[in-house]
């Protein structure tokens, strides 16, 4: 096989040339000078950054300081997007790994500037709107100092705000990078093909997907076992993670776990009500789906190694240019400037997909605003699912290509997950639907759609799951820590309430908890409803979207452009959707509905 059928490694020199290069030594020195020079600012104008002062001498200050913060953000944001590249690809790298943690010390003093404009918003809170109102970077930013303001009453003191801060990247980050560490080292022996082979737990993963159900099976078992041999130190990252979390929300004023995670989401408990209970309605809906599946499997339950077991007959294999090629087809019939961006992607090598030992499992897009472009990691295998996958976070990659077009600074781009969701679920269904409106024979229906389904019923059902795991992790983790065995039995006990009598009680997968980073994140608790959101939302969207056609796109491009200047509600607003009303949700939920339906009908 030629190079170039090959999955790519993604291409970042035109970010920086190489690691040791003295322009990215100078741009990690520059966010230091930078940020060292805004506290200092600070300082020196502090007498003046009083509700006291007048409006107008207030607001020139502001706009200095919004314009300086917003180019640091930029820089930093560069800074730290390249050396993701490296760690998150290569966690043997040495040099990488090092410059990583250096430069998270930097970004503790960014962290700190931004709880300092956070209390100072607060501070000027009866006098900002007067400030606003004259205009300049205070106008432009109106939307990020009023959500500033009101976040100001659930902050600590400076001195406490400070020690945080310092102590981040030694506690609750160190405890997430542990966790990286250990799932991307991890490799397993198992026999393909009448071979031993040394497979990435991504790629082990991956078998998930394979056609043979022994396959399946097989490395499920050895899924297990290796997270067993690291269950010990993971249980004690996720403890780690949690107990700062708990520790900080408490000192911080805040409700509960997931106070801070609805307000950083910009939804409130209404809509989250709203969706959470749509989507447990919807359960009976999808246990249909998995006894159809498992009767097409010629079993009556499901165990967990068959949930992403491929069905019907169709092109499932993809090389990575017949991957591109498909997206770009159906990207280009919703809307050129889709299409042009995605070539842009592919063409310029922003997309990481070859799996190997080392690199991070899973997907994601990440921002580069120094050159405003996005960067791209997966770990393609040709199926289906992997093609849906890099359509998927092109739809991010997109979202930042329209904030970078319509010249939003760093802080006017600050999108909640919620949101974050909206652009890659878009494609994500573009290509799904455009597949199943092909008048196609039945088997290869069956396998779009079942691609389709185990996608909907992983944001639905698994989610729930997790957002399950996650809220009982944090009610008994405020009491003790907990063991690997306590993690396990809360996942088991989590999946079992979601997936219900549809799935083999008896083949869980308990060690879900392991190897999903998103349960690390100290910086955002609950990473999981805004997944569902994401989905829901986007595919009410597309519902317009089918009723509009191509005048939607234009509306849609301003929305991805304004996803940091206003909360969920609004935005939601401007297409007549209620995201507070749960029949807004439930009529998404019959497009999945409709999809079952037609599976079903499916002959066996």
């Amino acid at each position: 096989m030629t190079h170039d059928l090959l999955a790519p490694r993604w291409d970042v020199s035109n970010i920086y040339p190489a690691l040791g290069s003295p322009e990215f030594q100078r741009a990690r020195q520059r966010v230091e000078e930078e940020l060292n020079a805004l506290h200092a600012f600070l300082q020196e104008h502090e007498s003046e950054l009083t509700p006291q002062n007048d409006p107008a001498a207030l607001n020139p200050l502001l706009d200095t300081f919004l314009r300086r913060f917003n180019a640091v953000l930029a820089l930093s944001g560069t800074v730290g997007a390249y050396l993701a590249a490296f760690v998150t690809t290569d966690s043997y790298d040495e040099q990488a790994k090092r410059l990583y943690s250096e430069f998270q010390q930097t970004q503790v003093g960014l962290n700190m500037l931004s709880s300092r404009l956070v209390r100072l918003a607060g501070a000027l809170s009866e006098t900002l709107e007067a400030v606003i109102a004259l205009g300049g970077e205070p106008q432009a930013h109106a939307f990020a100092l009023r959500e500033a303001a009101r976040r100001s009453r659930y902050l600590m003191s400076d001195a406490e705000e400070a020690l945080a801060a310092e102590l981040a990247p030694s506690g609750p980050a160190a405890w997430s990078k542990l966790q990286g560490t250990v799932t991307s080292q991890l490799t397993v022996e198992l026999e393909l093909d009448g071979q031993m082979q040394t497979l990435p737990m991504p790629a082990l993963i991956n078998l998930r997907s394979h056609p043979d159900p022994d396959v399946r099976r097989r490395a499920y078992e050895a899924e297990l076992e290796a997270w067993k041999r690291v269950e010990e130190p993971l249980a004690a990252a996720l403890n780690g993670v949690k107990g700062a979390v708990i520790v900080l929300n408490r000192r911080r004023g805040r409700e509960d776990a997931l106070h801070a995670s609805l307000e950083a989401s910009r939804i409130d408990r209404p809509t989250l009500e709203a969706l959470l209970t749509a989507m447990q309605d919807s359960f009976p809906l999808f246990r249909r789906y998995f006894r159809a599946k498992a009767q097409r499997l010629g079993k009556k339950k499901l165990a967990w190694w068959d949930l992403f077991a491929p069905l019907g007959k169709a092109d499932t294999t993809f090389t990575f240019p017949q991957a591109r090629d498909f997206i770009l087809q159906h990207f280009g019939a919703f809307s050129p400037d889709l299409a042009d961006f995605a070539r842009r992607a592919f063409e310029n090598r922003w997309i990481d997909a070859e799996q190997r030992p080392g690199k991070r499992g899973g997907a994601f897009c990440m921002e580069v605003p120094g050159v405003q472009e996005s960067r791209i990691l997966c770990n393609f295998d040709g199926s289906l699912d992997q093609v849906f996958t890099i359509a998927h976070e092109l739809g991010h990659g997109y979202h930042n290509h329209c904030l970078y077009r319509a010249g939003k600074t760093p802080l006017q781009s600050e999108t909640p997950m919620t949101l974050a969701e909206t652009a890659s679920i878009m494609c994500e269904t573009i290509v799904t639907n455009a597949l199943l409106e092909q008048a196609a024979p039945p088997q290869e229906q069956l396998a779009i759609l079942e691609t389709s389904l185990i996608s909907d019923s992983q944001v639905i059902v698994d989610i729930y799951s997790r957002f399950l795991f996650e809220k009982e992790v944090f009610e008994r983790r405020e009491q003790a820590e907990l063991s690997a065995g306590d993690f396990c039995g809360i996942m088991a006990r989590a999946q079992q309430a979601a997936y219900g009598d549809a799935l083999d009680a008896d083949a869980l997968h308990p060690y879900m908890w392991t190897w999903k980073p998103h349960y690390y994140y100290a910086g955002f608790s609950f990473y999981n409803y805004p997944y569902a959101f994401g989905l829901l939302f986007g595919l009410g969207l597309y519902a317009i979207y089918r009723q509009r056609g191509a005048d939607f796109v234009e509306d849609y491009r301003r929305l991805l452009a304004s996803t940091g200047e206003a909360n969920a509600a609004d935005l939601a607003a401007r297409f007549g959707i209620d995201i507070r009303d749960r029949a807004f949700w439930d009529a998404s939920l019959q497009m999945i509905a409709e999809r079952i339906a037609r599976y079903e009908a499916l002959p066996l």
